[in-house]
């Protein structure tokens, strides 16, 4: 339990720092690495991908997720640590300001993952889940 909540304290710290640090006024839109990011500030309302779920239930719907994530720990320790960092730290913003704060467009990316903006938060979520799913496919294999 110990590596999971720390994961989760240090994920959840890094994309509350990451947001506080890159919503600020004098911040511009600009590409890095060759145009492979593109830092894009915007503010999102509504869920992820833009998936059909009222913005009323989006808390209540992230809270029940992730208290049950939270009994998958053993399991997968790291994985689950990221996701509930990121989870936390989205859900956080959804309470506080009634939506989420997106900076990151790959905009070379496939598509239509190159139109989507994300923050840190969502790529811990992604990074976790992958690890959860690796796990249990090494764990299954013969």
């Amino acid at each position: 339990m110990g590596g999971t909540l720390f994961t989760t304290l240090a994920a959840w710290s890094g994309c509350t720092a990451a947001r506080l640090y890159l919503d600020r006024t004098s911040r511009r839109d600009r590409d890095l690495f060759g145009g492979r990011v593109r830092l894009k500030s915007m503010w999102n309302e509504g869920a992820a991908f833009s998936l059909p779920i009222p913005a009323e239930g989006l808390p209540l719907a992230s809270a029940a997720a992730l208290a049950l994530l939270w009994t998958r720990r053993r399991s997968c320790p790291l994985g689950t640590g990221l996701i509930l960092g990121g989870g936390l730290s989205n859900l956080q913003e959804r309470l506080t300001e009634g939506r989420v704060y997106d900076y990151l467009q790959f905009p070379r990316a496939p598509e239509p993952l190159n139109r989507y903006v994300f923050n840190l938060a969502d790529l811990c979520v992604f990074a976790g889940g992958a690890l959860c799913i690796v796990r249990d496919r090494r764990k299954a294999a013969p």
